[in-house]
Formats: structure tokens, C-alpha cells, sequence
């Protein structure tokens, strides 16, 4: 099995706020691991609800950029499910979140934008097929897997040498993350248990870790993003909310195709 293929089979068993645990998590070798207590600055007071309002996003956005580059760690809701979020260059802060998450050495962990132009540093190169799944499928439920740049955190590509990319449709979203930047993405549930669609159930999981928690409402929860790997043969390896028959129209049309052996 060659790298790509690989690390396809590690991006299948998902990434994101649609997925959910099924091995035992635990902290990357290449980490290390935080003591105890710098899980939570607060001694266990619980995390603060900040409230979503279009109107003074300006104001929410400040204050989830000055947690955030305080090494913080903070709940975002997406189109779907809850999503843990932490500035995806701050070691720091990636040791927190695996900490705190817990996630499968190996599995890497998805980064959300909020506009195209965020994407550059995170991608070693955009192949053909990317610029057609972009352009057809991007702002939406699409999870894109790039070549990772050079010197993007093992935290991030768990040594993939991949980094799954999505630029959300969804408004509260994209209005936070266009003024703030790209954040991680992986779902705000632990090992077994569904991810979160309020507010109030990831203050009741993971109240006492987190800064700060944005409550813009329930998510809708639904299909996950589908994941489609462009590093080689164009393979989906989630099925999810853009169906398959669409995507291999769309490439068709460009004179690209699915591979044959694509989940």
C-alpha cells in the first residue's frame, strides 16, 4: 500500500465535528504530554457561553482570537456537530487539544477556514482535481485531503503528510472565522459518546477544560462532509453529504475521473 493510500485509510476513519471514536485515543508519541493540571487554567471553574449574534461578531470575534492566541482552546458550532477549535500553528495549544480530546495516534485532524485565501499555508501544492472540487463544492459540506506544506505540525497531519481541508457554508461559521483565521475542527464529543448539537452538552462534557464556548443555537447535525482525497488517484474515503454521483460528474466534465478501487 503506497502513502497515499495509507494515509487515505487514516483520513477515512474520520476527521471533523461529524466524527465519532471508535479506538482507544491517546496522545501521539511525537507529543508531550501536558501535566494535568495545564488542561484547565481554571481549576474546574466551567467555560464561559458566549452567544452568537450577527450583529456584534466584531466583538465575539476579538474575543475568541484573544483566547485563542493565548494557546486557548474553544468550542465553535459548524454546520453540523460542536467542533473543539485551537489556532492550528500553536504547539501548545495542539497538545491541549489531544490532550484533552484524546484522539487515535495516526489520526489527523481536520482544519476549517473561512475563506479560500487561508488556504496557502497549509498545502505543499493544489492538484487539478482540487481546483474542480473547490470551485464546484467549496463554500460546503466537502472536506478536501491536500499534500501538507512542509513544517505543518505532526499535531495537525499525525505524520500523513496529508491535512484535510473544508471551507464551511455555513454563515455563524465563516463570519467568525474570516476575521479570526483557521481553526482545528475535531468534534467536541469523547470516545463513544455522539457529538455534540448544543452548547449546553459541550459545557457539560468539557466544560471544566475549555476558555470558551460559542453558542450560536442547536446544529443541525445530519450526514458528515464527504472526504475525498486529491493527492493521487481521486479517491472518496467518507461518504457524506455531497454524494458521490455528483462529485464524479463534476470531474467528469473536466476530464478527471474516481478511482476504480474509491470507497
Amino acid at each position: 500500500m503506497n502513502a497515499s493510500a495509507t494515509s487515505a485509510n487514516v483520513w477515512a476513519r474520520g476527521a471533523g465535528p461529524e466524527a465519532r471514536g471508535g479506538q482507544k485515543e491517546c496522545l501521539p508519541s511525537r507529543l508531550v504530554p501536558l501535566a494535568p493540571r495545564l488542561v484547565s487554567k481554571r481549576d474546574f471553574a466551567m467555560a464561559r457561553i458566549e452567544r452568537y449574534v450577527a450583529s456584534t461578531v466584531p466583538v465575539l470575534a476579538d474575543r475568541v482570537r484573544r483566547v485563542l492566541g493565548e494557546n486557548g482552546l474553544i468550542a465553535l458550532p459548524t454546520e453540523s456537530f460542536y467542533g473543539l477549535a485551537v489556532a492550528p500553528f500553536d504547539e501548545q495549544a495542539l497538545a491541549r487539544l489531544w490532550q484533552v480530546k484524546g484522539r487515535s495516534e495516526g489520526k489527523p485532524i481536520l482544519v476549517l477556514i473561512g475563506d479560500g485565501s487561508q488556504l496557502g499555508p497549509f498545502v505543499r501544492s493544489i492538484p487539478p482535481a482540487a481546483t474542480v472540487l473547490m470551485n464546484a463544492f467549496w463554500p460546503g459540506p466537502l472536506t478536501i485531503v491536500f499534500p501538507a506544506a512542509v513544517g505543518l505540525s505532526d499535531a495537525v497531519t499525525a505524520g500523513t503528510g496529508s491535512v484535510g481541508i473544508r471551507l464551511s457554508a455555513w454563515q455563524p461559521l465563516v463570519d467568525l472565522l474570516r476575521r479570526v483565521g483557521p481553526v482545528t475542527g475535531t468534534s467536541a464529543n469523547r470516545e463513544g459518546l455522539p457529538p455534540p448539537t448544543t452548547a449546553e452538552e459541550v459545557q457539560h462534557t468539557f466544560g471544566d477544560v475549555l476558555d470558551l464556548i460559542v453558542d450560536a443555537g442547536p446544529t443541525t447535525g445530519g450526514p458528515p462532509s464527504t472526504v475525498i482525497d486529491v493527492r493521487g488517484p481521486i479517491r472518496i474515503i467518507r461518504d457524506g453529504a455531497v454524494e458521490r454521483g455528483v462529485i464524479a460528474a463534476q470531474l467528469t466534465a473536466y476530464g478527471l475521473h474516481l478511482d476504480a478501487d474509491s470507497r
